[in-house]
């Protein structure tokens, strides 16, 4: 899709590194913390889920848009990123399951898409410099602009991007997808499962998961109270995903806190670092972060090693945690908890994504321990 005519592209850096490209979708200008991401497949699923709000977001495989876009791996209702950056655009899919190209869907979503960047020095830089703010522009002849308009953007840190994606009203996940909650929210007496899902921007395949083990899934908006949560009287309550700084989400953790003991709890990414809040510790910044679907976890209860889906910036302090606690999974790339059970407060949460979606699904036995919470009181083992 490289060729002569395109229009230009320029990807600054908050270090004065300068990257030039071509637009396959969209213009403008965006602006945006800047990561990579290591998956060869799934762009679809990345696209879609909200915690990549705030974020450009770099793919390092080159070839991407081979696969098109269909109805079924949507993660959300739209696309979250601000820009997406790819070595070199597929623009004629071949797959029986595409409805839509990747520029058409897009353009759909006024989102800027640019090809042609050199991504694997991009990568390496973020590799070697960590995560930077950056900004995407159609505009290449102003880079001294562009620079000084990044420098003055202010970045993750310290942002509530929750209130952003998460949804408005409660509603019912059945049948695969969102419907309305009936007046007063009031759970079916006859469903033997009944789980609230705290919707810090919850990707659907959690839903999916949780839906295909028999549960009621109920989902309420982040601001909800741990008085709303408990009032439906939930059997279990997850935390979800979501993007931004965990630790300016006091409104969450505040909420947690209420029915943390009371009701078992499973945190997801986003969810486990507000569990870790709610249960006296602390969070923090990686340098450039974790985001693909090739991530080594160990599993320290029986030493097996997990290949996760994740996508996060910021850890747990696992040392910053007081009371009874166990961690249970660790980064064998740089030794970060990635999953902690809290025994006597029948809780636990894991960093990455046992959902996938996109990702291997080596972690999905994490929903079925959830289960067995609900139903013995306990974890399994």
């Amino acid at each position: 899709m490289f060729g002569k005519g395109r229009k230009k592209a320029l990807l600054v850096l908050e270090d004065g590194s300068v990257y030039r490209g071509n637009v396959f979708a969209g213009k403008g200008e965006v602006l945006g913390e800047v990561v990579f991401n290591t998956g060869m497949t799934g762009y679809q699923e990345i696209l879609t889920d909200p915690s990549y709000k705030g974020q450009i977001v770099a793919m390092t495989y080159p070839l991407i848009g081979n696969t098109g876009i269909n109805p079924e791996d949507m993660e959300s209702a739209g696309i979250h990123l601000e820009g997406f950056i790819v070595r070199e655009y597929e623009g004629y899919p071949s797959n029986w399951r595409s409805r839509e190209s990747l520029q058409a869907f897009l353009e759909r979503h006024g989102k800027l898409g640019v090809e042609g960047i050199d991504t694997r020095a991009l990568t390496r830089r973020i590799r070697m410099t960590g995560a930077m703010r950056g900004v995407l522009s159609t505009a290449p002849e102003e880079i001294d602009q562009l620079l000084r308009r990044v420098r003055a953007y202010p970045g993750l840190i310290g942002r509530d991007l929750v209130k952003t994606v998460t949804c408005r009203q409660p509603y019912l996940w059945k049948d695969g997808a969102p419907r309305e909650m009936a007046e007063g929210g009031h759970a079916d007496r006859r469903v033997r499962r009944r789980v609230v899902v705290l919707d810090c921007g919850v990707k659907y395949n959690i839903l999916r998961n949780l839906a295909k083990r028999g549960c009621e899934v109920r989902v309420l908006p982040a601001t909800a109270s741990g008085e709303e949560i408990l009032a439906l009287r939930p059997d279990g309550v997850l935390l979800s995903n979501g993007p931004g700084d965990p630790a300016v989400l006091p409104y969450i953790v505040d909420a947690v806190r209420t029915i943390l003991g009371k009701v078992p709890i499973f945190g997801i990414c986003l969810g486990h670092q507000i569990l870790g809040q709610a249960a006296g510790g602390r969070t923090a910044k990686l340098k450039f972060g974790h985001h693909g679907i090739n991530q080594p976890v160990k599993n320290c209860r029986n030493g097996r090693v997990e290949i996760t889906s994740q996508n996060h910036g910021f850890v747990v302090l696992p040392e910053s945690l007081t009371g009874e606690r166990e961690t249970v999974h660790e980064n064998l790339n740089d030794r970060t908890s990635e999953g902690l059970r809290y025994p006597a407060l029948s809780a636990f949460s894991v960093q990455y994504h046992p959902e996938a979606a996109p990702g291997p699904h080596d972690a999905d036995y994490l929903f079925d321990e959830f289960i067995h919470l609900m139903d013995n009181g306990r974890m399994p083992g």
